[in-house]
C-alpha cells in the first residue's frame, strides 16, 4: 500500500480547512463551560501554562502515565477529527460542497467510539443541527478549531494567517458560535490549523484559557483516496497513550469512514481501548 508522508498529510490537512482568526464581536467569558447540565458533571483535566503563561500544548500521553498493566503502558488511543471550514467557505458550502460527514459521526456511534471533534465556529454556523447533536451525545466532546480556520503563523501551506492581536479573539468568537449552536460538552482545548504555531502564538493565546491540542499520530485522511492506506498509516503509527488526527470534512477526506471501519476493529484486536482527549490527559503523570 502507498505510503503517506508527514508533510504531504499535513500540507492536507491544512487545506482541508485548518485556519485561523478574523475580526470578532465582544469575547465571550475566556474559559468555556462544559457541556453537561448537571452541576457534578466533572472538569474537563487541563494543563497549566507554560513559561511566562504561555499557552501550554499536549500531543500524546507519555509513556507511563495513566496506569501501567502486564503489557506495558495501558493500551488507550484518542481518536480525533477535525471539522474544517475556513470563514470565506461560504459560497461553496451554497454552490454544494459538503464540509460536514455524518455518515462518519454515525459510524463513530454505531462502533461506539468516544471521540474528539475540533469544531471550527464557521462550521458549526454552517452546520448548527449536526454541531448540536454532537455535542449533545455523550460518547462525544467538542473542542475548538478556531473560528475561521487561518494560520497562526506564518508560512502555514498557504493558509491566510490571523494577526497576534486577534488569535485569542478567533478562538473566543468559536466558542461563542459553538453556544449560538447550542452545542454541549465543550471543552477547553484547541487545535492550531494546520497544527502550526511558534512561541509568539503561545503567548498570544493565554487570555483564552485553553490547552492546545496536537497528535502524534497524522492519519494521511485528507484528500486521501486509498482508505487502505490511511488505515496502515494509523495502525502502524499508533503506540499506547497515541493521539490521532483525522477529518470530520466529506469533500475533503471522502475515506475516513471507510479507514474508521478498518482501524476500530483492527485496534480492538490489539487491545486498545478509544478514550476522548479529556481521559487521555488526565492520564498523564503529574
Amino acid at each position: 500500500m502507498t505510503t503517506l508522508t508527514v508533510a504531504g498529510v499535513l500540507l492536507g490537512g491544512a487545506l482541508a480547512g485548518c485556519g485561523g482568526a478574523s475580526p470578532a464581536p465582544p469575547p465571550p467569558p475566556s474559559a468555556p463551560a462544559t457541556a453537561s447540565a448537571s452541576p457534578a458533571a466533572k472538569k474537563p483535566p487541563t494543563m497549566a501554562p507554560g513559561p511566562a503563561g504561555r499557552t501550554p500544548v499536549f500531543s500524546r500521553r507519555p509513556a507511563g502515565g495513566g496506569g501501567v498493566g502486564r503489557g506495558g503502558a495501558e493500551k488507550v488511543v484518542a481518536l480525533t477529527f477535525d471539522a474544517d471550514m475556513t470563514a470565506d467557505q461560504g459560497p461553496r458550502a451554497k454552490a454544494g460542497e459538503r464540509f460536514d460527514n455524518p455518515e462518519l459521526i454515525a459510524l463513530l456511534r454505531r462502533l461506539k467510539v468516544p471521540s474528539t471533534v475540533f469544531m471550527t465556529g464557521r462550521w458549526a454556523e454552517e452546520y448548527p443541527a449536526q454541531a448540536k447533536g454532537i455535542g449533545a451525545d455523550g460518547l462525544f466532546e467538542v473542542a475548538n478549531h478556531s473560528y475561521s480556520h487561518y494560520a497562526f503563523t506564518a508560512d502555514c501551506y498557504g493558509l491566510p494567517v490571523v494577526g497576534k492581536d486577534a488569535m485569542a479573539r478567533d478562538v473566543q468568537r468559536a466558542f461563542s458560535a459553538f453556544r449560538q449552536a447550542g452545542v454541549r460538552n465543550v471543552v477547553p482545548y484547541f487545535r492550531f490549523p494546520g497544527g502550526c504555531y511558534d512561541d509568539a502564538a503561545l503567548r498570544a493565546l493565554t487570555p483564552a484559557n485553553v490547552t492546545a491540542v496536537q497528535w502524534d499520530v497524522v492519519s494521511g485522511d485528507a484528500f486521501a483516496t486509498d482508505a487502505g492506506a490511511v488505515a496502515e498509516q494509523v495502525l502502524d503509527g499508533v503506540r499506547p497513550g497515541s493521539l490521532v488526527v483525522m477529518h470530520c470534512t466529506r469533500s475533503a477526506a471522502p475515506v475516513t469512514g471507510e479507514a474508521i471501519g478498518r482501524i476500530v476493529p483492527e485496534l480492538r484486536k490489539r487491545g486498545y481501548r478509544f478514550v476522548k482527549v479529556s481521559e487521555l490527559m488526565e492520564g498523564r503523570p503529574e
